[in-house]
């Protein structure tokens, strides 16, 4: 399923592919939706998150250059199809370098490419996203902000209703509450959340139950 927000004046879009598939860890395997993310123009895009379907994936770059193909973590469910599309279309795989052991487990014999770091910004089709560490969900998770389009990209960090899961394994939810709060919820209130799954949110709409998340513990 392939959806398209309206560009902004300097033609860079946003494009988003829904993949189905698993994700497994800690001896627990379940069904998930992923949001994939494709950023650019008619010219060039990076795409964030290359889930489940290669194909579907590369059908929605079409006959882009693909910059980069940029993790925001190394859950399986969000790094399945990276290879595939890697090969596909010579990008490089991006990826903290703290989620390297999580990697390994899915991909033993294909590292990522290069490094994502906090601060790193990613140019592409004249917009520029700014790499977040906001760990937490588990170590090596970043978050993409993209200040002109009014966005930004938080894997499985936070979500409409709160912050990512924080009960398996490489996972700390006082750590990913101190994401939450000093990265995310410090970017403009109008600021577009895109998620690694499901509904879309605004920093503005999830600000006001940081004290409930911390009250519920999750």
């Amino acid at each position: 399923m392939a959806a398209e927000t309206k560009s902004d004046a300097s033609g860079v879009r946003i494009d988003h592919v829904v993949t189905s598939g698993t994700f497994s860890l800690d001896g627990g395997t379940w069904d998930v939706d992923n949001n994939v993310w494709i950023v650019g123009d008619d010219d060039e895009c990076v795409v964030i998150d290359a889930a489940h379907d290669a194909d579907a994936i590369a059908a929605a770059v079409g006959d882009r250059r693909l910059v980069a193909i940029v993790c925001t973590h190394a859950h399986d469910d969000h790094i399945d199809a990276a290879p595939a599309l890697a090969a596909r279309t010579g990008a490089p795989i991006l990826l903290h370098p703290a989620d390297m052991e999580l990697w390994k487990r899915t991909h033993p014999d294909r590292a990522p490419d290069g490094e994502l770091s906090d601060g790193q910004e990613l140019a592409v089709a004249g917009a520029v996203l700014k790499v977040l560490h906001t760990p937490g969900h588990c170590h090596g998770a970043v978050s993409l902000h993209a200040p002109a389009l009014g966005t930004v990209f938080t894997g499985d960090t936070l979500f409409a209703g709160g912050p990512g899961a924080t009960g398996r394994s490489f996972s700390d939810f006082p750590t990913i509450v101190k994401s939450i709060k000093e990265r995310l919820l410090t970017l403009p209130p109008a600021t577009v959340v895109r998620t690694g799954h499901g509904d879309s949110t605004t920093v503005g709409a999830e600000a006001p139950h940081l004290e409930e998340w911390l009250a519920r513990g999750h």
